[in-house]
């Protein structure tokens, strides 16, 4: 079994990527905490606030919740590989975890409908069958999958009138699919160690942000190109355009991540990360109650950027103090006291 990361990489990396996931989840979410009824005014997507929506949508829709989706995967194959090295059944333990974010998930769904922990807590599961698989199988499954998605697309892009088996194409390229693939390239990451070996593989992460940035630049032209004259399949040129946009930005992130002065710099965003959970959820109650307060009828994409930096600024301020007091964010400490049970919470598993 190969080792896991310690718990200072982690920090050093993984949470601050997954600060700046969250930061990019907030940008698509904000515009959802305002929940618009039939009578109600729609958002103004003309000038500027175009412009900005144009921008998410090729830098940041689909993107970010992927390389939270990743992070995921990294960070539930820990879990797992940590409690075996204790004793414990990693794979009883991985489905009480995922029950446990099931329950929490849903409570959250009544405080914001667009939440994502209950559909993550279920295709988690899937993850579970490939603890134990060797390293070249979990390859090969994450290679299939990823084929499966992408050949579904390009198919839907070209061959848009094959309805007799539009629902088989639908069903292998939508978002579950997406999340499932980056779970299992997260899981696979941790299986292989290669997080412990950024520095060795430099080289090989290089040649994937170079490629990547190339295709990140044509699908950015893309979905320009498809917004500027109204193509009606504009979510399709986006969704051909997330994964190899996803690996760019991870790639460059674990490359930068290697610079102590940047990584320095960034350790604040690291505190949002490490309490995600938290931050997730209070995202939404935050933005809520803001837009309350503003007494927005409507929610432009100019409000969105604004309100979004705002919430993010609130929340690196308040990780940064909560750390100074405690070990754990306090939803942390509900999931995993819910995980364990009383007994073997005390003993700091």
């Amino acid at each position: 079994m190969n080792p896991s990361i310690s718990q200072k990489e982690r920090i050093i990396s993984l949470d601050i990527i997954r600060g700046l996931a969250l930061f990019g989840i907030l940008l698509i979410n904000v515009g959802a905490f305002k929940v618009i009824i039939e009578g109600d005014p729609l958002p103004d997507y003309s000038g500027f606030n175009g412009i900005i929506s144009l921008l998410i949508t090729i830098i940041v829709e689909k993107k970010f919740f992927s390389i939270f989706s990743f992070l995921f995967g990294i960070g539930l194959y820990i879990f797992a590989s940590r409690a075996e090295r204790r004793g414990d059944k990693p794979k009883l333990r991985m489905v009480r975890r995922l029950l446990v974010l099931l329950l929490l998930g849903i409570v959250h769904v009544f405080i914001f409908w667009g939440t994502i922990l209950p559909i993550y807590a279920i295709v988690g599961l899937f993850l579970i069958p490939f603890y134990g698989a060797e390293i070249t199988t979990v390859k090969k499954w994450l290679v299939s999958f990823v084929t499966i998605y992408v050949v579904s697309l390009i198919v839907k892009f070209f061959l848009p009138t094959i309805i007799i088996v539009s629902s088989i194409l639908d069903f292998f390229s939508n978002d579950i699919i997406l999340i499932f693939i980056m779970f299992l390239a997260g899981f696979l990451t941790a299986k292989a160690g290669w997080l412990l070996q950024i520095k060795e593989l430099s080289k090989q992460i290089k040649w994937i942000q170079i490629v990547t940035f190339v295709l990140f630049i044509v699908s950015s032209l893309c979905i320009w190109y498809a917004h500027l004259s109204d193509y009606n399949n504009e979510k399709l040129v986006v969704e051909l355009g997330v994964i190899p946009t996803t690996m760019f930005y991870l790639s460059t992130l674990f490359l930068l991540l290697e610079n102590k002065r940047i990584e320095k710099l960034m350790k604040p965003i690291a505190r949002v990360g490490q309490m995600a959970f938290t931050n997730y959820i209070a995202q939404s109650i935050i933005g809520t109650i803001i837009i309350s307060l503003i007494g927005l009828d409507v929610v432009s994409p100019k409000d969105v950027v604004y309100i979004a930096i705002l919430i993010f600024v609130i929340q690196i301020i308040f990780s940064n103090i909560w750390f100074k007091f405690f070990p754990i964010g306090p939803l942390e400490k509900v999931w995993r006291y819910m995980t364990y049970g009383k007994k073997k919470y005390n003993n700091k598993v």
